[in-house]
């Protein structure tokens, strides 16, 4: 079987053609940061793992090699390796790798081929790749960018989803960034939110070659995601296209994304408990930003959202919470942005309602 040349342009061959991967690290190491399209089905799992390391560390590499192999023995063995033989009868164009391309996958590559199984192995293994994914996010971060603005609530995020070129920052952090943006399923780790960044980076910008990039107007931290520190760098120097949108259909934007669709997510997960969940996830929210509302109007939208959330869980009626949306809109959020937006005056390209942005950044697309 002809082997792979470690090689970054094989290996983008491969991640733009959403390859399957096999990927045989303990599950501790998957869970660290991985690829989308990768199955884990480890040689040694995470307490197997912990007993070779030990014994590394204590008697050397050839004892550890020893334990390895009576541990993974009989019929341990043979269950891994129909699991492996499995996962590439199941998936075509499957590839293997471990952490750096070593010992593990070289072993789970023998073991399958005397099984009559062939699987090409990734030179340098799963660091390899995210090697290639980091470059790429290093490389957009000098590639043309348009930035889209605008206050909270005026549908940025869909915008910036609708453009060939535009990355889900907030999709893949799984936050939509302000203080009430926690989701029920939980964030990926900063490995995970990087390599899938960098997956789509490398398809838009393989797709539409030198056309802009469009991302939405972020603080550096995305719930607890980091943006990569020279892509936050540029985007800050970045053009604006900023969107305006009646205060009306920002209230009812907010409404339908951080009430109704969060009920629908807390139930779906708990139908019986969901309710309370939800609750506690929009008290707890307006929480966190107590300091800087201030004592009383915190204590006053409090008592609102109680409220509205006492007439929503009796009559599914959820108009009550239009008040505390819009005060936290007038006298919170909007002024806190009118304040940035002063510093990013010379960067505004366009401004315009949500249709005349998409139109722009179209054209902008079209002359890349």
């Amino acid at each position: 079987m002809a082997g792979l040349t470690a090689d970054p342009a094989t290996f983008r061959d491969l991640l733009l053609a959403n390859t399957p991967f096999l990927d045989v690290r303990a599950e501790v190491e998957f869970a660290a940061g991985t690829l989308p399209t990768s199955c884990n089905v480890p040689i040694l799992n995470n307490e197997e793992r912990h007993q070779v390391g030990t014994c590394y560390k204590q008697q050397g590499q050839a004892e550890a090699i020893e334990l390895g192999h009576q541990l993974v023995s009989g019929e341990t063995k043979q269950q891994r390796i129909e699991r492996w033989c499995q996962f590439v009868r199941d998936n075509n164009n499957a590839h293997l790798y471990c952490w750096r391309g070593g010992m593990r996958s070289n072993l789970t590559q023998q073991w399958m081929a005397e099984a009559g199984v062939d699987i090409p192995l990734i030179p340098g293994g799963y660091k390899a790749l995210r090697r290639v994914l980091l470059d790429e996010i290093e490389a957009a971060s000098v590639a043309p960018m348009i930035i889209i603005g605008g206050k909270t609530g005026t549908a940025k995020t869909p915008l910036v989803s609708e453009l060939s070129t535009g990355i889900d920052l907030e999709g893949f952090a799984h936050h939509r960034g302000s203080s009430f943006g926690r989701r029920v399923e939980e964030p990926p780790c900063q490995s995970d939110f990087e390599n899938r960044l960098g997956i789509d980076l490398l398809k838009k910008r393989e797709a539409e070659k030198n056309a802009p990039l469009f991302f939405e107007d972020e603080s550096r931290m995305i719930g607890p995601i980091t943006l990569p520190h020279n892509l936050w760098l540029a985007m800050c120097e970045a053009p604006i296209a900023v969107v305006e949108m009646s205060l009306e259909f920002r209230i009812q934007r907010i409404l339908q994304e951080y009430v109704v669709e969060m009920e629908q997510e807390h139930l779906a997960v708990d139908a019986g408990q969901g309710y309370e969940n939800y609750r506690q996830h929009l008290l707890a929210s307006l929480y966190r930003i107590r300091k800087r509302l201030g004592s009383q109007r915190y204590q006053t939208l409090e008592k609102v959202m109680n409220a509205a959330l006492d007439r929503q869980q009796s009559s599914g009626d959820v108009s009550a919470h239009e008040a505390w949306i819009k005060t936290l809109l007038v006298d919170y959020y909007d002024p806190m942005y009118e304040y940035q937006l002063q510093n990013k005056q010379p960067r505004i390209q366009f401004s315009g309602d949500y249709q005349q942005v998409i139109e722009w950044a179209s054209a902008a697309l079209c002359s890349g």
